[in-house]
């Protein structure tokens, strides 16, 4: 009995991996709200079947800022590059702060277009 249920079980696995899905993306922005010139652009992709259904999971990253390289984290981003002035350096590093510290960030990265960080009270 153990091998039919094994057997059955490789065959809706065979299924799964037979089913066509579709490429779906999003790209989105992060920024501040006090400076919406400072903007992180993140990146999420999974695959779906045509009933909505997640086949591949959520591969979320951050777009370098110069570059608009893959980046892994949001830190990344600013690698090889640096303001001027000490005033724009504390808003990058706001922003990142702000964007390590969100919840649910990879639902956001998939949902959303824009997202404004505020400062928490």
């Amino acid at each position: 009995m153990s091998e039919a249920l094994t057997q059955e079980k490789k065959e809706e696995v065979e299924k799964v991996v037979e089913e066509e899905y579709y490429q779906m993306e999003n790209k989105m922005i992060f920024f501040l709200s006090e400076a919406p010139e400072y903007q992180i652009s993140a990146v999420a992709e999974w695959g779906e079947n045509s009933r909505g259904d997640m086949m591949v999971g959520v591969d979320t990253y951050f777009l370098h800022i110069l570059t608009n390289q893959r980046c892994e984290s949001v830190r990344d981003c600013l690698d090889g590059w640096s303001e001027q002035d000490e005033k724009s350096a504390e808003q990058w590093e706001t922003l990142c702060e702000r964007i390590e510290n969100y919840g649910n960030l990879e639902q956001t990265i998939c949902d959303e277009k824009r997202v404004e960080l505020y400062e928490k009270k």
